[in-house]
């Protein structure tokens, strides 16, 4: 692994320069404030900002087709993270555009894509359903053809942002005789379309996430992408995307795995619970000099510092593990005043391990449980064979 530092010439400072200056005066106090309070992950505000400054196209493009080129992207990347950008319904809206791109009609990339540059329009990811778990392929929401439309039956869980999206992105079961991934076609449904209802669910961590009901929703077959019945293929990109199990960059700009963001914040929350503890107490005693407050701060830097190295699905499994395993120990060496949130009086660490807490069950959840992805790893990465879950048959 290369742990030397990119040398930033003149221009790339300058890009430097740029960028934070743009986030320091949008990405404000009261954005954050807002961000929590609604748990939404986006702010419209700034998203309509950072299209119209051009950095949601550059972004999304490379850099021979006039995007940010390999430096940039990563001084860009983790500006964001160091601003605390609402950033979660991007996240979705670029994993979809590339496939609108790749598989939806010329009339369908017209209508969409210049409106997801300029930050007009976002895009939602619906695939799970309330009793289908991780596995999305076991879909029940039904399309049916009529005509040159299909109408659509179901619901969908966990459709985070889409109150603030324009379409989502529906796998739908168009043959329920087929084998489980020959029955499944994708659209990009408009969410204002009639029969759809958004229904808010808030998360243990504040975040919020939707149900979302389709009853009798008319769409034409413009939406569709892809090939009827070969929505796995259309699906396979975006779920790679997700799941972090892509292939970096050999530059080495590229986050070492997925959830780096949420490593970042367990890091950061550490600095503070090490700050608070070796600061001198008004009786001139620190609790860093107490042995066991030093031995379990120097674990948990020790256990984060590993996950954060660790590369591709075993990163994911390592960060979202390590959150649930660091925080209550963050929690205990804070003592009673971390159970106070961000922002309350008398909150030690200003409530970060507390939060850090109540993020950790989300961060093994996202995309797929922990269990599914040690499955994977165990499978695609180790050569393992697929588990059995069937009763083992007594013998007599």
């Amino acid at each position: 692994m290369d742990f030397s530092r990119v040398e930033l010439n003149a221009d790339e400072q300058d890009f430097l320069d740029e960028i934070r200056g743009f986030l320091d005066s949008h990405v404000t106090d009261d954005v954050r404030r807002r961000d929590r309070e609604t748990g939404d992950n986006f702010d419209e505000a700034v998203h309509l900002a950072m299209g119209a400054a051009g950095y949601l196209e550059r972004e999304y493009r490379t850099a021979d087709d006039g995007g940010f080129d390999r430096v940039r992207r990563r001084l860009w990347a983790l500006e964001r993270r160091r601003a605390h950008v609402p950033w979660v319904t991007w996240g979705t809206t670029s994993i979809v555009a590339r496939s609108v791109e790749n598989y939806g009609s010329a009339e369908l990339r017209d209508e969409v894509l210049p409106k997801v540059f300029t930050g007009e329009v976002r895009l939602c990811l619906g695939y799970t359903e309330p009793d289908g778990g991780s596995d999305v392929a076991t879909c029940k929401t039904r399309a049916v053809r009529e005509g040159d439309d299909w109408v659509i039956n179901g619901s969908k869980m966990f459709t985070t942002g889409a109150h603030n999206c324009q379409y989502t992105f529906l796998i739908t079961n168009t043959d329920p005789h087929a084998k489980k991934h020959k029955s499944l076609t994708m659209f990009l449904v408009p969410l204002d379309s009639p029969g759809i209802e958004i229904q808010p669910l808030w998360t243990v961590d504040g975040d919020r996430t939707n149900i979302v009901y389709y009853s009798n929703v008319r769409v034409s077959d413009t939406y569709r992408l892809g090939e009827v019945n070969e929505g796995w293929t259309v699906l396979r990109g975006p779920l790679d995307t997700e799941h972090g199990v892509s292939a970096p960059n050999s530059d080495g700009l590229d986050d070492v795995s997925i959830l780096q963001h949420q490593g970042s914040f367990m890091a950061t929350t550490i600095d503070k619970v090490a700050e608070l503890v070796t600061a001198a107490g008004p009786d001139s005693r620190r609790r860093i000099d107490d042995g066991s407050v030093s031995q379990r701060l120097g674990h948990s830097v020790a256990r984060v510092e590993a996950a954060l190295a660790t590369p591709n699905m075993y990163g994911r499994v390592a960060i979202a593990q390590t959150m649930r395993d660091v925080a209550p120990e963050l929690m205990d060496i804070v003592g009673s005043s971390s159970v106070l949130p961000t922002e309350s009086p008398g909150a030690g660490d200003d409530g970060a391990s507390e939060y850090l807490f109540r993020w950790a069950p989300l961060c093994g959840i996202y995309g797929g449980t922990l269990e599914v992805f040690r499955n994977m790893i165990a499978q695609h990465a180790l050569g393992l064979g697929r588990p059995s879950y069937a009763r083992v048959a007594q013998t007599k």
